[in-house]
């Protein structure tokens, strides 16, 4: 039974943590979920199971969208684990799960096996290194430009900090990729002109991984998504990491209106009016098979792109999608029937 209330979301840090303590999670909401045909049924409403797997930067909203739905469906059962895009768009593919979370743009040949995409949020990767780092003042003030980074992640051109800017010390650069197939990776490399496997440097596993080993080295740089950088309460980046800012008309500074970084709000507000790249602004999606859409499912989704849901996604770190766009992904839904 519906409640009259609607749920509020709520993206608590404790959830993110769970990414920071395992490589692979699961999130069980239980309850017995007898089996009806197509997940509805018009006396006891939606039951049935849903699984989800991908994307680090939407398994927060798939757990918390999971939680909330299951709150007004309680006979619904939801079982959501991480391991990168890759995995997501693998695992829906082969039916292993119902929705891939996947935070890339989806490759022609994924798209020929069945996948369709619908579009949930938008979010961002950013490039990211140590708040420690000797010359921080002087990275924050001059940012990198995208020639620069393409250089850093890309050619190796550079070997030693003072290689980019005679201002910068004399010690090595520690640059830092994943390991995994990642939607970060895959939207970061896009931006730089490449695709993941042309990115250079040490790959660590994960976007938790990555923030861990960012945050451990003063030297380190590399990138990661958004709520891997910032605290959700304060608004600010958490200890020890921060964001790589872009020089984006090579005047060699940050302008002021290129200066969003430091404050989550301000940084998603560029992100919505379009101040900061994209990519490396990119969709997160949820990925369902054309020939596997069942009432349970389509329904999960019409409630992720309610108006409700969406308008909670800004203080979480997230950018909602317009009226317009939530109008086309609920299309394909119906278009695809």
């Amino acid at each position: 039974m519906k409640s009259k209330n609607p749920v509020s979301m709520r993206l608590t840090k404790p959830v993110l943590n769970l990414l920071v303590y395992g490589l692979s999670m699961t999130s069980l909401l239980s309850a017995c979920a007898p089996k009806v045909k197509d997940g509805y049924d018009e006396k006891t409403g939606y039951s049935g199971n849903i699984s989800m797997s991908g994307a680090f930067a939407l398994y927060p909203l798939a757990v918390l969208w999971g939680e909330d739905f299951k709150k007004l469906h309680p006979n619904v059962r939801f079982n959501v684990s991480a391991g990168g895009a890759g995995k997501g768009i693998t695992d829906v593919l082969t039916n292993m799960v119902d929705i891939g979370l996947v935070s890339r743009d989806l490759h022609p040949a994924e798209l020929e096996k069945g996948a369709l995409p619908i579009h949930v949020a938008k979010d961002a990767v950013l490039g990211t290194l140590n708040s420690n780092h000797p010359n921080i003042d002087l990275i924050k003030k001059r940012g990198f430009t995208r020639e620069e980074l393409i250089n850093l992640f890309v050619k190796q051109k550079y070997k030693l900090w003072k290689d980019i800017d005679p201002r910068f010390v004399a010690e090595p650069i520690e640059s830092y990729v994943r390991s995994d197939a990642a939607g970060a990776a895959e939207t970061w490399a896009k931006f730089l002109g490449e695709r993941q496997e042309g990115l250079k440097g040490i790959g660590i596993f994960g976007d938790p991984g990555l923030a861990q080993v960012i945050k451990g080295k003063p030297l380190a740089v590399g990138f990661n998504n958004i709520n891997y950088v910032f605290d959700l309460k304060t608004k600010k980046p958490t200890a020890n990491i921060t964001v790589l800012p872009i020089d984006q008309n090579g005047n060699g500074r940050i302008d002021a209106n290129e200066n969003f970084y430091d404050n989550l709000d301000s940084l998603t507000q560029a992100i919505a009016l379009g101040h900061y790249p994209s990519p490396p602004v990119r969709d997160l999606t949820f990925v369902i098979r054309k020939d596997k859409q069942t009432k349970l499912l389509k329904a999960f989704i019409e409630f992720a792109l309610d108006k409700a849901q969406q308008s909670h996604l800004l203080e979480n770190g997230y950018v909602p999608l317009t009226e317009e766009l939530i109008h086309v992904e609920l299309n394909k839904l119906t278009r695809e029937r």
